[in-house]
């Protein structure tokens, strides 16, 4: 199986170009287990840790550049570049 920030970089990508809009990591966390959990369910140790590894997939999309930087702020939401 992928990496697991791998398979769910595009997820979070997916839930932000569905709305449009800079979403809450509760918002996005949502969307994925409403589009992916039948895929979650069948990850194998995903499943037990995909919201932990959604953060970190998050901040991958950060460094190449795909995901607006959060500027030192500790909250906030998630919004595409």
């Amino acid at each position: 199986m992928a990496n697991n920030t791998e398979v769910l970089k595009p997820w979070i990508v997916e839930a932000l170009q569905s709305e449009g809009r800079e979403m809450s990591i509760l918002e996005v966390a949502k969307f994925v287990w409403e589009h992916h959990e039948q895929e979650l369910r069948d990850a194998g140790d995903l499943f037990f840790s995909w919201q932990y590894d959604l953060r970190w997939a998050a901040q991958a999309l950060r460094n190449e550049g795909e995901l607006k930087a959060k500027d030192g702020k500790r909250s906030g939401g998630w919004e595409l570049v």
